[in-house]
């Protein structure tokens, strides 16, 4: 279903006064009429005028349902007796077939934190699903028209496996249009649901391909090359894959997905703990390595030094005493406690 765009129907005004100026002369053909039946004369001429009155009084508000009125932004798709006739896409004052029916079957859906049009009335009231889908449900009118402006899905957070099998929380905040006002219609039964799914199966999809934090032997680009790619390193390209996928799911659709951004990034709670006391293992450890090798290097530069210098000569014993006071020295959590040596080395 290829998407017809209706030109040149900005007459609404015109007709609107037409509309008018034909009501206005049916009450007084229907007055007329009656004044000549009073005064006894009963001629057709009146007989007919009466009649055509009347029955356009009946029939002459058909016409004023053809007034369409579209803001910025704003589209019409119209069908006619289940006939796709054209979608209007520009904003003013129209004039269509009264008979042609507006067709919008995501009109009562909004997208959790969307700046979707709201056409809920007083009467309404709002149902939210688990996937942030909003239905509104108890008022039917105003809302057949389909928003053309960029709007925002922000789905919940998931709980997902990572490539290492590690359950995290992530949530991402999607940019999306509509772009051909037919396929949205027509192709899918709600578009909006069928967005907010498709959002849903790929962020699944592409997050079990990446660990949440740089891990070895990991392929993140089906290259069969181990990369340093993650979720938390490397969200921008995640999150363009995503964006990507999505835009390959929702083409038929005529949707068009704008950007996608990681907005929420987390371990899951069961496990958050252990791997907070893993990461900082691991960050003790690294800053252990780096504490031994400083100690290393100034043990050996002071041996060398002492060498060099013939300051004092030591054995073998000798050496290797002073190299573990001095690892320990450097290599402790506590400053250590100075001892003079009053007496001989030896």
């Amino acid at each position: 279903m290829e998407e017809k765009v209706l030109n040149n129907r900005k007459n609404g005004m015109a007709c609107l006064l037409l509309f008018i100026v034909l009501y206005a002369l049916a009450v007084a053909a229907v007055v007329y009429a009656g004044i000549l039946l009073s005064g006894e004369i009963w001629g057709a001429f009146a007989v007919a005028l009466m009649v055509v009155g009347i029955v356009y009084l009946c029939l002459g508000w058909i016409p004023f349902l053809g007034l369409k009125v579209l803001k910025p932004q704003e589209a019409m798709v119209l069908t006619l007796f289940g006939k796709y006739v054209g979608t209007i896409r520009e904003s003013g004052f129209y004039f269509v077939n009264p008979f042609c029916v507006s067709v919008n079957p995501a009109a009562k859906t909004r997208l959790k934190q969307s700046g979707d049009v709201d056409h809920s009335g007083p009467m309404s009231f709002i149902t939210q699903a688990e996937n942030g889908l909003q239905l509104t449900i108890g008022n039917e009118g105003g809302g057949k028209k389909v928003s053309l402006k960029i709007m925002t899905l922000n789905n919940n957070r998931q709980k997902i496996n990572d490539a290492l099998g590690n359950p995290v929380e992530i949530a991402i905040a999607v940019m999306w249009r509509v772009t051909d006002t037919a396929k949205a219609v027509f192709n899918v039964d709600n578009y909006k649901e069928y967005l907010s799914l498709q959002c849903d199966s790929a962020l699944r999809n592409i997050v079990r391909l990446y660990p949440y934090d740089v891990a070895e032997n990991i392929d993140t680009t089906g290259d069969g090359i181990a990369d340093e790619g993650s979720l938390r390193g490397s969200s921008d390209i995640v999150a363009q894959r995503i964006r990507d996928e999505i835009q390959s799911k929702v083409q038929e659709a005529g949707l068009e997905i704008i950007e996608a951004r990681i907005t929420y990034l987390a371990y899951a709670p069961e496990i958050a703990a252990v791997m907070l006391q893993r990461q900082q293992a691991s960050a003790i450890i690294d800053a252990r390595k780096m504490i031994v090798d400083g100690a290393v290097g100034m043990v050996e530069m002071a041996l060398d030094r002492l060498n060099e210098r013939q300051t004092v000569v030591l054995d073998e014993e000798r050496k290797a005493a002073m190299v573990s006071n001095l690892l320990v020295v450097l290599c402790g959590n506590k400053d250590a406690q100075p001892i003079v040596n009053s007496g001989s080395l030896y």
